[in-house]
């Protein structure tokens, strides 16, 4: 299946609630599993918070943070889940809504370069070291090469072969935008994995060199 084109349930499974009355029966993270979580994974809650993360006890039968992904317009088009824990052939994650978003932070694609990023907790860790980006979370947004046209892209996918394979489906995708490669720092998988072994100092000072390097 290429990149992007994942199909999710259009509502909450045997509930049947759409993505925004269940978006808004989230709770805040303050006191709740969900602040414990994304402060294990170095995110302090009010970043989260901003981001619009909220928790989920019941997410499809498991505890979740859950996040919203909007259209171009600021419309909500899905909720996306990442489970507090997952064991044995559980999926870590989940996602409803008819697709066609992104999950942004700190301004996402307004502000170049625009940096593209795999995971909900992608986006938050560079939102820890101060910059913006947009999460595609395996989803595809047929609105991107649009407003990314003759703008400054930064493909900070994974560094792994599924983040190789986003590189180069965004590469064709967003062929009108000035495109570039970034990767974690070291040998990370991903920009959160970064966050927890290399601390945020050290990942803002890596993205600053080579953001620097790449728009000079």
């Amino acid at each position: 299946m290429p990149h992007g084109q994942r199909i999710d349930p259009l509502t909450m499974p045997v509930t049947g609630e759409a993505p925004q009355n269940r978006l808004n029966n989230g709770l805040l993270l303050t006191g709740t599993p969900g602040q414990a979580y994304v402060e294990h994974r170095c995110i302090p809650i009010q970043i989260a918070h901003e981001a619009g993360v909220r928790f989920d006890p019941d997410w499809n039968g498991r505890p979740a943070v859950i996040a919203p992904m909007f259209d171009l317009y600021h419309a909500l088009c899905s909720v996306h889940g990442r489970y507090l824990s997952q064991a044995g052939n559980e999926d870590k994650m989940f996602t409803i809504g008819p697709g066609g978003g992104i999950f942004s932070v700190l301004g996402g694609y307004q502000v170049e370069p625009v940096i593209f990023v795999e995971g909900l907790f992608d986006a938050l860790s560079l939102a820890v070291c101060g910059y913006s980006s947009i999460a595609t979370v395996g989803r595809l947004a047929p609105w991107l090469p649009e407003v990314c046209r003759d703008k400054l892209v930064v493909l900070a996918f994974d560094a792994n072969r599924p983040g190789e394979a986003a590189v180069e489906f965004y590469k064709k995708f967003l062929s009108g935008a000035k495109i570039h490669r970034l990767t974690p720092p070291g040998h990370t998988k991903d920009w959160n994995s970064a966050l927890m072994k290399r601390g945020a100092i050290m990942v803002a000072h890596w993205l600053e060199y080579h953001l620097y390097c790449i728009t000079r």
